[in-house]
Protein backbone atom coordinates (compact mmCIF):
# COMPACT_ATOMS: atom_id res chain seq x y z
CA UNK A 1 0.00 0.00 0.00
CA UNK A 2 1.37 3.45 -1.08
CA UNK A 3 3.22 5.78 1.69
CA UNK A 4 4.14 8.77 1.13
CA UNK A 5 6.90 11.37 2.32
CA UNK A 6 5.70 15.13 3.01
CA UNK A 7 8.53 17.84 3.53
CA UNK A 8 7.10 21.61 5.00
CA UNK A 9 9.55 24.31 4.27
CA UNK A 10 9.33 26.45 6.80
CA UNK A 11 11.98 29.29 6.16
CA UNK A 12 13.79 30.55 2.84
CA UNK A 13 16.64 29.10 2.01
CA UNK A 14 20.20 30.22 3.51
CA UNK A 15 21.78 29.91 0.16
CA UNK A 16 20.36 28.72 -2.95
CA UNK A 17 23.19 26.58 -5.19
CA UNK A 18 22.47 24.00 -2.85
CA UNK A 19 19.50 22.48 -4.54
CA UNK A 20 21.79 22.16 -8.08
CA UNK A 21 23.35 19.04 -6.24
CA UNK A 22 20.26 18.06 -3.92
CA UNK A 23 17.41 17.86 -6.52
CA UNK A 24 19.16 15.25 -9.19
CA UNK A 25 20.65 13.13 -7.13
CA UNK A 26 18.09 13.03 -4.51
CA UNK A 27 15.59 12.29 -7.41
CA UNK A 28 18.06 9.51 -8.49
CA UNK A 29 17.44 7.82 -4.68
CA UNK A 30 14.08 8.05 -4.62
CA UNK A 31 13.79 6.17 -7.93
CA UNK A 32 16.44 3.93 -6.37
CA UNK A 33 13.78 2.98 -3.85
CA UNK A 34 11.04 2.58 -5.94
CA UNK A 35 9.25 6.24 -5.40
CA UNK A 36 8.31 9.21 -7.61
CA UNK A 37 7.51 12.85 -6.84
CA UNK A 38 4.11 13.87 -6.95
CA UNK A 39 4.48 17.95 -5.49
CA UNK A 40 7.64 19.69 -5.46
CA UNK A 41 5.06 23.14 -5.13
CA UNK A 42 5.68 26.87 -3.51
CA UNK A 43 2.36 28.03 -4.82
CA UNK A 44 0.10 27.47 -1.67
CA UNK A 45 -3.17 28.89 -0.78
CA UNK A 46 -4.88 28.31 2.67
CA UNK A 47 -8.24 26.93 2.32
CA UNK A 48 -9.04 26.55 6.14
CA UNK A 49 -7.10 26.97 9.15
CA UNK A 50 -5.46 30.00 11.12
CA UNK A 51 -1.60 28.65 10.77
CA UNK A 52 0.67 29.93 8.74
CA UNK A 53 1.37 27.61 5.98
CA UNK A 54 4.68 26.10 4.51
CA UNK A 55 6.61 28.24 2.09
CA UNK A 56 6.58 25.27 -0.08
CA UNK A 57 5.35 21.56 -0.29
CA UNK A 58 6.71 18.58 -1.34
CA UNK A 59 5.05 15.10 -1.49
CA UNK A 60 6.98 11.60 -2.59
CA UNK A 61 4.99 8.67 -2.94
CA UNK A 62 6.77 5.30 -2.33
CA UNK A 63 5.38 1.57 -2.88
CA UNK A 64 5.50 0.89 0.95
CA UNK A 65 6.61 2.18 4.24
CA UNK A 66 9.98 -0.33 4.25
CA UNK A 67 10.73 1.56 0.44
CA UNK A 68 10.45 5.09 1.90
CA UNK A 69 12.37 4.67 5.48
CA UNK A 70 15.24 2.77 3.08
CA UNK A 71 15.14 6.00 1.01
CA UNK A 72 15.46 8.08 4.24
CA UNK A 73 18.48 5.99 5.59
CA UNK A 74 20.47 5.64 2.39
CA UNK A 75 23.69 6.34 3.38
CA UNK A 76 24.12 7.72 0.01
CA UNK A 77 21.19 10.25 1.04
CA UNK A 78 22.76 11.16 4.33
CA UNK A 79 25.51 13.82 2.90
CA UNK A 80 22.07 15.05 0.91
CA UNK A 81 20.10 15.53 3.91
CA UNK A 82 22.81 17.71 5.62
CA UNK A 83 22.84 19.90 2.51
CA UNK A 84 18.95 20.21 2.63
CA UNK A 85 19.25 20.66 6.35
CA UNK A 86 22.19 23.68 6.26
CA UNK A 87 19.77 25.50 4.31
CA UNK A 88 16.58 25.48 4.78
CA UNK A 89 14.28 24.44 7.38
CA UNK A 90 11.91 21.73 6.81
CA UNK A 91 9.55 19.55 8.41
CA UNK A 92 9.65 15.89 7.03
CA UNK A 93 6.61 13.28 7.88
CA UNK A 94 5.86 9.92 7.16
CA UNK A 95 2.17 9.47 6.10
CA UNK A 96 1.00 5.49 5.53
CA UNK A 97 -2.13 5.28 3.30
CA UNK A 98 -5.19 4.36 5.10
Amino acid sequence: MATYIVGLRRSEPRDTAWGEEYRPRTDALIEKHGGKMLIRGSSIRPLEGDGRPPLSVVIIEFPSVEQAEAWHNDPDYAPLKNLRQANIDMDVLLVDHV
